[in-house]
């Protein structure tokens, strides 16, 4: 605990130092150090605690000057205990989180389209975003939308955003077609449906990792059909950007200004540039991403939300969630750290 407490010292001070607002990476990477050793000295701050908690509960037993509260403390001393053993093995976790080799912390972006079934497809490609974004939230991650097309019903054709933190790792395993079965509010006759949509999941560049020049790509700029308010359909604010040795096409129309919708769209530009010389040596270019969405048909499916069932399946792993309007809720940690 005296190195650690040495060691968060050294954090503050580095982090109080006004130059490393111009090196995002080395403050995101110190933030995360600083909240790591944080929990760490927190924990053994409620194991002190609990200890000091017991030995005025033996003082109390020794001097039994107040029956009545004695046989309160005698009681409650091995509660405390356990107490005790419990953070001891909390804290113990804790420690191996920041042993062994881990893969670098990297932000995402991810893709989510509707696949079949019409509207309800929509729908649930809606559900799935914001399952995503609520657990992004419990991590106290970063995010943004910046791209989407929304369906006249409140769902989406298509939805591409971006989370910040260490993301990659935790997330890349969603990638591939998700199915749900389910009676559509619409439908009169009870009939349970099933649709789809996909998830891809790739990892955000780091500014160093891609340039791309000027005359690579061709920028065009246009009136946004999205919601937003009266500038963002009166102006062209909306932006799609072509990468001309690939032939890659994005766009971003979130945003009330060019210059954001410009840099949402190069953010996608540059995940997918990344992911297809990640790839170059595979069979099919751009194969991850194929190999995660498929063809968007139900039978090449990788989870299935059944909801008159409430269960979440896993096909991979062939294992089975119940308590499905949780999980839609963002609390997704089983499922992931299974799959990890």
């Amino acid at each position: 605990m005296e190195k650690i407490n040495e060691e968060y010292q050294k954090i503050l001070e580095q982090l109080s130092d006004p130059g490393l607002i111009s090196d995002y990476e080395k403050f995101e990477e110190l933030s995360k150090k600083k909240n790591y050793l944080e929990k760490i000295i927190e924990k053994q701050k409620n194991i002190d605690d609990l200890k000091t908690q017991i030995e005025e509960n033996k003082t109390i037993l020794k001097t039994r000057d107040d029956e009545e509260l004695s046989v309160l403390a005698e009681n409650e001393l091995p509660l405390l205990q356990e107490k005790i053993e419990a953070m001891e093995k909390e804290m113990e976790n804790l420690l191996k989180e920041n042993s062994g080799p881990k893969e670098p912390a990297q932000s995402a972006i991810i893709e989510i389209r509707a696949g079949t079934g019409g509207d309800e497809a929509g729908l649930f490609a809606g559900e799935l975003y914001r399952m995503y974004s609520k657990y992004a939230s419990l991590q106290g991650w970063r995010q943004k939308i910046l791209d989407s097309h929304s369906t006249e019903v409140g769902g989406f054709k298509e939805i591409i955003f971006e989370i910040d933190g260490d993301v990659f790792s935790r997330l890349k395993n969603e990638g591939g077609v998700h199915r749900v079965q389910r009676i559509p509010k619409t439908e009169k006759a009870g009939r349970v449906h099933t649709s789809t949509a996909t998830v891809a999941v790739l990892p955000k560049p780091k500014s160093s990792e891609i340039k791309i020049r000027p005359d690579e790509i061709r920028i065009d700029f246009f009136r946004s059909s999205g919601a937003g308010g009266q500038n963002v359909n009166k102006r062209e604010t909306a932006v799609r950007i072509t990468h001309l040795p690939t032939g890659i096409s994005v766009a971003s129309q979130t945003e009330r200004s060019q210059a954001q919708n410009k840099e949402n769209a190069m953010a996608i530009l540059s995940a997918k540039i990344i992911e297809i010389k990640k790839e170059e040596n595979e069979s099919r270019l751009g194969g991850k991403r194929n190999d995660q969405i498929g063809g968007a048909k139900r039978c090449e499916k990788i989870r299935t939300y059944n909801f008159p069932q409430d269960r979440v399946t896993d096909h991979r792993l062939k294992k089975s969630w119940h308590n499905i309007e949780e999980i839609m809720e963002g609390k997704i940690d089983k499922i992931v750290e299974s799959l990890q």
